[in-house]
């Protein structure tokens, strides 16, 4: 566990850029590391630390969702707060070249482009939350009120 300012992501870029506040984490990974996990190696409550998941919703229209690791997309409430009849979550092959994030490190901040984002809700009542910097082994911690300002994001009610 060590907070350190070594390496910039583009996540990271943006907020400085936007001088925003926020608290970095890196940590040593293994391939297969979950957000629990994570949340483990941060020495962060894992109420604290959410994932970020990217959906589709047809030819070029995709949707982000921030959720706490331990809970799971409920695709139909996604759906809905999106004005979509259906969304499917993203084909981990197609998360690259959409997000220009990898699976493990996709953060809500910083991708190829600024889609639609929404984050669970009872986030709202959190002095902070923490999300994926943009690298494996790396997190963020921040206001959620100072991601949806860097998102354009909004709360939703979006878990199962």
């Amino acid at each position: 566990m060590a907070k350190q300012k070594t390496s910039k992501t583009n996540a990271v870029r943006l907020l400085d850029q936007g001088k925003i506040p926020y608290d970095l984490f890196e940590y040593e990974v293994d391939e297969h590391i979950d957000g629990v996990s994570a949340a483990a190696k941060i020495g962060q409550p894992v109420s604290h630390v959410y994932k970020t998941l990217v959906t589709e919703a047809g030819a070029g229209k995709y949707f982000v969702f921030v959720i706490p690791v331990s809970n799971e997309l409920d695709l139909k409430k996604c759906a809905k707060v999106a004005g979509e009849k259906k969304l499917e979550m993203i084909h981990v092959n197609d998360l690259l070249k959409t997000t220009g994030y990898i699976r493990g490190g996709c953060s809500p901040i910083g991708m190829k482009k600024l889609f639609p984002t929404f984050v669970h809700d009872g986030a709202s009542d959190l002095d902070y939350f923490i999300v994926s910097a943009g690298k494996r082994g790396m997190q963020i911690k921040l206001a959620p009120n100072d991601l949806l300002k860097t998102t354009k994001g909004q709360f939703a009610d979006i878990i199962k």
